[in-house]
């Protein structure tokens, strides 16, 4: 294990009673907010709101929050969730937080389907410390295939990789979708995936819900595959273990400024990692609040003097997964 991923998960007290409905109370906070952006066509703003009404919430709940990798590498700016920031009340139990206010702003912005809030928690020590890397690549399959994924799927072909999926899931090849983020450096992949007869389900933004859909057996895609951000990249290791299933992971630097600092802080960026690697111990508890329509949830709705929003909770440790619909009334 990477001395800079260190684990002191023993001897620590238990989160807060009830963590996950703390977790959700905070998506929530942060899509109702972003809500209010959808379809404005100005991400940034959108996202630091989101960001503000997140960490309102979160310093609300009776913990000693940490947040492990926050998004200021990739967004240029500050907020109250950059990396190591102290989250929570600053009694009860210490916590790795994990969060992004806006999976997806641009899409919000744009007024555009798959945005989403999400958070995670684990005990301290728990997950891996990314810094400074701002990308990583990545894999993610379901429970189905999980165990089936090994880490030479990462540099092996895509063909080879959809071949293996199509097996365990009893598939042909032809019925197999592959979600891919529409980035310029995704070309090749995706033209690679179209050849060997796969589908491809390209999208803007939203990663963290694309891996969503491929790690969910009844999920409308079969794997994830491609680059994306090295923070999203570490709570998509917190949902795909909840679910069971499958990832692949490993830091891949987008320049030589990037890939120094790596180096400078003694990052192996040859090292594959999975999800559980990545994400130690049973404590971990992840939440999804849709901010626009997605294939997992609905987005938020206005009603008047009310609010509705449906959010996702899971839970590790038990195996549970919750589907919450709330309404929240307008003061």
């Amino acid at each position: 294990m990477s001395d800079l991923h260190s684990h002191h998960l023993e001897n620590h007290p238990k989160p807060p009673p009830h963590p996950g409905l703390g977790l959700v109370r905070a998506t929530e906070a942060a899509a109702l907010v972003a809500g209010r952006w959808m379809g404005l066509g100005d991400p940034s703003a959108g996202d630091l709101e989101a960001q503000d009404a997140m960490a309102e919430a979160l310093n609300l709940l009776p913990m000693q929050g940490r947040v492990v990798s926050g998004e200021e590498s990739r967004l240029g700016s500050h907020s109250p969730l950059d990396s190591g920031s102290q989250v929570g009340t600053g009694t009860g139990p210490e916590l790795d937080v994990e969060v992004n206010a806006i999976d997806g702003a641009k899409l919000v912005a744009e007024g555009k389907t798959g945005a989403m809030s999400v958070a995670a928690f684990a005990p301290p020590g728990a997950m891996w410390n990314l810094a400074p890397a701002a990308y990583m690549e990545r894999i993610v399959v379901d429970r189905t295939v999980a165990d089936a994924l090994g880490s030479e799927a990462l540099d092996a072909p895509p063909a080879w990789t959809l071949a293996l999926v199509a097996r365990k899931k009893n598939k042909d090849i032809r019925d197999l979708v592959v979600f891919v983020l529409d980035r310029p450096r995704h070309q090749d992949l995706v033209e690679e995936i179209r050849k060997a007869g796969a589908r491809v389900f390209l999208q803007e933004g939203g990663d963290i819900g694309g891996a969503l859909l491929a790690a969910d057996p009844e999920g409308a895609v079969d794997l994830m595959i491609g680059t994306g951000g090295a923070a999203e990249g570490l709570i998509t290791a917190c949902a795909v273990k909840a679910l069971g299933g499958g990832m692949l992971g490993r830091l891949a630097p987008q320049g030589n400024v990037e890939r120094e600092a790596c180096v400078s802080a003694g990052i192996d960026l040859s090292r594959i990692y999975t999800c559980k690697d990545m994400i130690l111990g049973d404590q971990v508890y992840f939440a999804a609040t849709g901010i626009t329509d997605n294939a997992i949830l609905h987005g938020v709705r206005y009603h008047g003097d009310t609010v509705e929003t449906q959010s996702l909770v899971l839970r590790y440790e038990t195996g549970t997964r919750r589907l919450i619909n709330t309404e929240h009334r307008i003061k």
